[in-house]
């Protein structure tokens, strides 16, 4: 299994899966991240309540070789917070008595985030080499449920338009037919947010026993789901707990991760994709209504 790198999205989406003394080290760097990111490991270790070990063994978890690596990441990716004013509105919940331009506002900033976070922690050679085994593929299948399914779809749309073989579904059933002829040559690409949908572990499983490359997309570097696939895209997730849970708030990030694999692959084929995209695009023409 091959997983992207990152540092606030991965211990976000990471962090409720640690044991509770490395929860805490995180916690302390979520809550502020500047402050992380200037202070010593004894400090960090004092007011987590833990040890300059705990500290470094949480840094090897996400795989710095110490705590010094950490504090350059987290500077790093603070700075650019702080240019791009990511912090507005970022981590508070939507009241059900908002005025709607606060709702909005937060919505933005939130969402705005999670494709930064994304773009920062997305390893541009993991997106080339599954652009690589979409372009030399026989056939690509994507499998998703609910909103994943629809993210799936899409990405299906964009890729028949520049001729790449691709299929999507969210039936089980038909997933896992599908799944059962592929072979060597083929792609299967599973998306789940938390990395725990059963019908996609299922499809992707029975894509692997046939030999397929399977990649994920999931908010969860160490979820069922990356541990099955061969290569893994992971996409930052925060939950605006009132009517955004996690599920539905990583779309965005989802979607961006995608369209990077799409762009990739149409690079990739850019004489081929730009004429079938010209192609699909005169073919619907006569739909569009002129203006008056």
């Amino acid at each position: 299994m091959l997983v992207a790198g990152g540092v606030l999205g991965r211990i976000q989406a990471e962090l409720p899966g640690l044991p509770e003394a490395l929860r805490r080290v995180g916690e302390l760097i979520l809550a502020d991240p500047g402050e992380a990111a200037r202070s010593t490991i004894i400090t960090l270790a004092e007011r987590s309540g833990s040890s300059p070990a705990t500290v470094t063994r949480f840094c090897r978890v996400f795989g710095f070789a110490g705590y010094a690596e950490l504090r350059v990441s987290l500077a790093t990716e603070t700075g650019r917070a702080a240019q791009a004013n990511w912090g507005r509105g970022v981590g508070r919940d939507i009241g059900p008595t908002d005025p709607l331009d606060t709702a909005i506002e937060t919505m933005a900033a939130s969402d705005s985030r999670l494709i930064q976070e994304t773009a920062a922690q997305l390893d541009t050679d993991m997106v080339a080499k599954v652009a690589e085994a979409i372009v030399s593929a026989r056939r690509v299948l994507l499998f998703g449920v609910s909103i994943s399914g629809a993210v799936a779809g899409m990405l299906e749309a964009r890729l028949r338009r520049i001729s790449i073989p691709c299929w999507s579904h969210t039936d089980a059933h038909e997933a896992l037919a599908d799944a059962s002829l592929l072979a060597a040559q083929d792609v299967a690409i599973g998306i789940s947010h938390r990395g725990r949908t059963r019908e996609v572990l299922e499809a992707l499983a029975e894509a692997g026993a046939h030999g397929a490359t399977l990649v994920a997309v999931t908010s969860f570097a160490r979820s069922p789901l990356a541990e099955l696939s061969d290569l893994v895209l992971t996409t930052a997730g925060r939950d605006i707990k009132t009517f955004r849970p996690g599920g539905l708030a990583a779309v965005h990030s989802q979607l961006f991760v995608l369209d990077a694999v799409y762009v990739a692959v149409a690079q990739r084929t850019y004489e081929r994709s730009r004429d079938a995209y010209e192609l699909t695009i005169n073919a619907v023409e006569s739909h569009r209504v002129e203006r008056g």
